[in-house]
């Protein structure tokens, strides 16, 4: 009953979103990509250096993390997991064989494309860019697939979904705040922005963690708390009954509802109590006991104990984590979205990540802040290379930096990986725009390397560093209170986080794209280090100069393409690390003297050039980027709500002078890459791993064969 009554809300919302009246829109801007390329995230022959029980252990684990595809789905949008079982069920009644539909190419291929990219995304709004986008045939093309297969059952779900698979308007192309008409899967009907952070608030102040969470309103007075579960009732006592708060003004109540996603949640925890019989140390043993304790009974405490011990588990073959990490996709900024991690470590590649973890010190020293600003010891991180066997979620980073917990990320440390065969997965030659043909050959020979060298900075002294000022749960503080550190105004600062308060939720919408733009300033920063790119094994100063020059460039063209995912009607960033890429092209256009420049002779500016001029980089660039990245850092360090904001929101503002580029950035924009995952089995006394075709079936294929 629980979870009809959590469909019962997301619907009855996605009809009164449709019934508000909306601007016009260009659909052409939003339909599936074509032909988009679709990479193998090649993983068997790490795999098959496992021993059996590791492989095991992978196994279970992998399988656990595909059970919360579902969460995904459903925090998405209404209808997204109405779609992804519709796909599913097409690709099962004909086997995967299209042409027994004997229906027109280019209708089956854009099907197929729009079917990919639903499964790659987990939704239909991009995990990159957070926009709905919608197939290429129209709803009568679509319905000839449908008929063709005869089958009452799959006509019948098609028919659930087919208005909102098309439907299509200026805030539904979004994901966002319900209460501006925008989609979000995290509130199953219209609560609004005061009414979302005073629960935020009030959690907080109860001690209670919302990463695992959505919330419905049942009057203005009346709300509950949907707590992602196994078991549908308050088994352990922790939560309250209800809450009593305050909106402004207006009194209210809070009730928790328990079991969300409570059948998948049985089968999370069900493999992760199998995967445990494999855990190669007690580190691991109690990880997963505190896992399966908070997928059981809802308590995200076990989950930050299990944090700690997984941050304890240094160098291990199989690399896991699990739950609801990444708080990007809510416009709060609090709720998170669920992912899991396996892979295996590349030893290779892990080496050199090794030595720049044992130079991190002096790297660190030289950033651009007080060593107020810093911790006071330096706690040297488990930094690995891994190959991804499994990434359940909406999208397959490069690299991560967790937990995200502040507490252990201060008090006890963090990991790093970068993602070995993410990065260097390629489908084809990808096409590059806005790159000059002197800069083309140069630009595809480092590509990959100078964004292996940004990804490892950006991990372990970007989100590695800083230390938030900060109130303890005894009371005390960690920094001299009486004697605080002085601010960019040259006086002692006067914010800090107070006791409950954490980055995300004293930030708020802001606080993942600003995280991400102070990182990846520090990779700019620190990326021309000689030494620091002698350890990534660039030795001669012509190869570390073309590095340097490739990494400016390669963040200076990702600004540029981020305009995207700007929607000016709305003056709303639709991508957390998009906003940040913008932020450093813009810092970089203020700077003048030619350090950056867009050049175009023709009025569609279809001949946009973006240029970098090499010998300005380590003067000019240096200092703009260390003065951009050192009020970042001061700001968010010292909680400095107000003035942090207003920086960073001045500085992702787009003037017309840099808008007027949008419109050739939409035509000439490349589809994003998919990748397709392996999936493992048990075969007789053996596990083995099973990869993919480069395709859409391809992709469709591979999530008809696991479970989820």
């Amino acid at each position: 009953m629980q979870r009809l009554h959590i469909l019962k809300g997301c619907f009855k919302r996605s009809s009164l979103v449709k019934s508000m009246s909306t601007a016009a829109i260009d659909k052409s801007q939003y339909l599936a990509d074509k032909d988009a390329p679709i990479a193998r995230l090649s993983a068997t022959k790490y795999f098959n250096d496992l021993t059996e029980r590791e492989k095991l252990y992978a196994h279970y684990f992998s399988k656990a993390g595909h059970w919360g595809s579902r969460a995904v789905l459903r925090s998405v949008s209404p209808e997204s997991e109405g779609i992804f079982d519709l796909i599913l069920s097409i690709h099962r009644a004909i086997d995967g064989q299209y042409e027994k539909l004997n229906l027109e190419k280019d209708i089956l291929d854009s099907y197929l494309d729009y079917a990919s990219q639903v499964l790659a995304n987990l939704g239909n709004y991009k995990s990159f860019g957070d926009t709905k986008f919608i197939p290429r045939i129209d709803v009568l093309q679509f319905e000839s697939i449908i008929n063709a297969l005869n089958n009452s059952k799959i006509t019948s779900a098609f028919n659930e979904v087919k208005t909102s698979i098309f439907s299509l308007d200026d805030k539904i192309a979004m994901l966002g705040s319900p209460e501006k008409g925008h989609v979000s899967g995290y509130y199953l009907n219209v609560v609004s922005e005061e009414e979302g952070k005073a629960i935020d608030a009030a959690l907080a102040k109860n001690d209670i963690m919302p990463e695992n969470i959505r919330v419905s309103k049942v009057d203005d007075s009346k709300f509950i708390v949907h707590v992602a579960s196994a078991f549908i009732s308050n088994a352990t006592g922790f939560y309250p009954d209800s809450i009593n708060f305050k909106i402004g003004e207006r009194d209210a109540t809070l009730t928790f509802k328990f079991g969300d996603h409570s059948v998948e949640f049985a089968k999370i925890v069900e493999n992760l109590q199998l995967a445990k019989q494999y855990a190669a140390n007690e580190n691991q043993v109690k990880m997963l006991e505190n896992y399966i304790a908070s997928f059981m009974t809802g308590n995200m405490k076990n989950h930050y104990e299990s944090q700690i011990h997984w941050v304890k588990d240094i160098k291990p073959t199989v690399e896991t984590n699990i739950g609801f990490i990444e708080t990007y996709r809510d416009y709060l900024g609090t709720k998170g979205e669920w992912e899991c991690l396996v892979a295996m470590v590349n030893k290779e590649r892990t080496a050199k990540f090794g030595e720049l973890v044992d130079n991190a010190k002096e790297f660190i020293s030289d950033l651009p802040w007080d060593k107020d600003y810093e911790k006071d010891t330096f706690s040297a991180p488990d930094f690995t290379s891994l190959e991804v066997l499994t990434f359940a979620g909406s999208g397959c980073p490069a690299g991560i930096n967790i937990p995200n917990y502040d507490k252990i990320r201060i008090n006890i440390g963090f990991k790093n990986v970068s993602l070995g065969n993410v990065l260097s997965a390629k489908s084809s030659k990808e096409p590059i725009s806005f790159i000059s043909e002197e800069d083309q050959i140069l630009y595809e020979k480092y590509r990959v390397e100078a964004f292996e060298v940004q990804v490892g900075i950006h991990e372990l002294l970007g989100h590695g560093t800083g230390k938030l000022m900060m109130e303890e749960d005894d009371g005390k503080f960690n920094f001299d209170k009486k004697n605080p550190p002085l601010g960019l105004d040259g006086k002692p600062i006067t914010t800090y986080f107070k006791k409950g308060e954490t980055w995300g939720s004293k930030f708020g919408s802001i606080a993942g794209s600003y995280e991400e733009c102070r990182a990846e300033s520090v990779a700019m920063f620190l990326g021309t280090n000689r030494k620091l790119l002698e350890i990534f094994g660039y030795k001669t100063k012509k190869e570390q100069d073309d590095i340097i020059y490739v990494m400016y460039l390669s963040m200076c063209r990702a600004g540029l393409l981020a305009m995207e995912y700007y929607d000016p009607n709305h003056k709303k960033w639709g991508q957390a690390h998009c906003q940040a890429r913008y932020a450093i092209l813009k810092t970089y256009l203020d700077a003048g003297n030619g350090l950056v420049t867009l050049e175009s002779s023709k009025e569609d500016f279809d001949d946009l050039i973006l240029k970098v001029n090499r010998a300005k980089i380590e003067t000019i660039g240096q200092e703009t980027i260390g003065e951009f990245l050192n009020k970042l850092h001061v700001y968010k360090c010292s909680g400095d709500v107000k003035s942090g904001t207003e920086f960073y929101v001045s500085q992702t503002n787009i003037p017309e002078n840099l808008l007027k580029y949008r419109e050739i950035i939409l035509k000439k924009k490349l589809p994003r890459k998919q990748l397709v995952q392996a999936n493992t089995f048990i075969e007789g006394d053996s596990v083995i791993c099973k990869e993919y075709d480069e395709s859409p079936i391809g992709m469709i294929q591979s999530f008809v064969e696991r479970e989820c």
